[in-house]
């Protein structure tokens, strides 16, 4: 009704007044919570969106097009073998070194295509917070037993939480493998192995482009080599990913090394590789766009920019109100927010119920870039965390941020996205528990 209409706009207009008129703008704590706020989104604005986020919705867009809608059925759809689904789902963040935000784009993608909610949910669990490298991090920072406990964990999580989802849900779940049961088999456009071949070299190029620094004692051995030379075997990869464009999406080969010699030139007089990464994807997006001979290709770039719009304006809202309330805490920056860390600290001491209920609800709303969990942990346990709210925070942290939540809730919906949220942080809770008594 009209009237309803006007009400929530007076409301929204006296609740800016009020915000503005109270504004503590004196306070020294508020005013580096302002800056935590805009601290944090600048860091991730320069070292996540366009090395993580932006090949993520390029990936993205080859499931949405590229991969067909049979294979994501017959692998994660409603009426897909419940082991291979959850087996293939729980461990897929070993290949994918992402963070809470950029899993998204993926989740986004399979869900569209008709996978079930279970498969679909521990895919979406378990891309962050099963990470090669941060198990490995935390395993020699944190110690073994903290790294075993987390990858155990984070497997169980996914299998468990995915199939209490597609339990609670079942009458959806029961519809979508009706529908699905009666879904004609669409023959490949392409063979398999050609879209994977696209897909598995974007997926590397965003392994490796993010590929994080070891402890600062790791000055040698393999992982340590990996990230010295990890552009050169990025850029290894991005000319695989030439063969790619022109062999397999059979772009015109005059465009596509048109691109390379412009992206490798920007590479050459830029002292960020930043600017070649801008380059090469404002490229394959111009090439693609404008092919008439294959749909497909501009269909790419197309659903890309749909997830892109989707996800994006969110997720800055998340980061911001994250920012604010929790701090910005990466690098050798700690600024505070509105919630004071040390406060933090003394909630989580010990092994009590309290105490991991609030580090599994701190870990589920504050956000973490892949790998940054660990220092943060570090610290915290230095100033007295217990074990197991350390776990319970590990176990709830990286796959959950509330810019997360906020994307997720315009995919699922808010009454699913709350049961995930809670599933989360009551499995975190009972975890960090049972651990901190072991």
């Amino acid at each position: 009704m009209e009237w309803k209409r006007e009400i929530k706009i007076l409301f929204w207009i006296i609740a800016v007044f009020v915000l503005a008129f109270f504004m503590p703008l004196d306070s020294i704590w508020f005013k580096e919570s302002i800056m935590a706020m805009f601290d944090l989104a600048k860091w991730y604005a320069r070292e996540h969106v366009i090395l993580c986020l932006l090949p993520a919705f390029f990936i993205a867009g080859v499931i949405s097009v590229f991969v067909s809608q049979d294979s994501v059925i017959k692998y994660f759809g409603a009426k897909a073998k419940k082991l291979v689904a959850y087996a293939i789902a729980s461990v897929s963040g070993t290949i994918l070194a992402v963070c809470s935000c950029t899993v998204l784009p993926l989740f986004s993608s399979i869900h569209k295509r008709g996978a079930g909610l279970g498969p679909a949910i521990a895919f979406l669990y378990s891309g962050p917070a099963i990470n090669i490298l941060a198990i490995i991090l935390t395993a020699r920072i944190l110690g073994f037993e903290m790294g075993i406990a987390r990858v155990i964990g984070a497997v169980i999580f996914a299998i468990v939480i995915g199939s209490a989802m597609s339990m609670i849900y079942r009458k959806e779940e029961k519809a979508k493998r009706d529908e699905q049961i009666n879904f004609p088999d669409v023959p490949e456009k392409r063979p398999m192995w050609q879209t994977a071949f696209h897909f598995f070299t974007l997926v590397f190029i965003l392994v490796f482009a993010n590929w994080g620094k070891p402890a600062a004692d790791v000055s040698s051995g393999g992982w340590y080599w990996l990230w010295v030379n990890k552009w050169y075997i990025t850029s290894a990869f991005a000319f695989v990913l030439v063969f790619s464009l022109i062999y397999i999406l059979k772009l015109k080969w005059q465009y596509v090394l048109l691109a390379v010699l412009v992206t490798a030139a920007s590479a050459l007089i830029s002292s960020s590789p930043l600017i070649p990464m801008v380059v090469g994807i404002a490229f394959i997006s111009i090439i693609t766009l404008l092919d008439k001979k294959e749909p497909e290709n501009k269909e790419w770039t197309l659903s890309s920019w749909d997830f892109a719009k989707q996800i994006m304006p969110l997720l800055a809202i998340g980061i911001l109100v994250a920012g604010f309330l929790l701090g910005s805490t990466h690098d050798n920056t700690a600024m505070a927010g509105v919630i004071p860390n040390a406060w933090i600290a003394k909630l989580v001491g010990g092994n009590s119920v309290f105490s991991n209920f609030f580090a599994s609800i701190v870990g589920a709303f504050m956000y973490f870039a892949t790998l940054t969990e660990v220092p943060i942990l570090q610290g915290l346990l230095a100033s007295g965390m217990g074990k197991g709210p350390a776990l319970a925070l590990l176990l709830a942290g990286p796959s959950l941020s509330l810019p997360n939540m906020l994307v997720i809730r315009g995919i699922l919906g808010t009454q699913k996205t709350a049961v995930y949220v809670m599933l989360v942080v009551v499995m975190a809770t009972i975890t960090g528990l049972i651990y901190g008594i072991i």
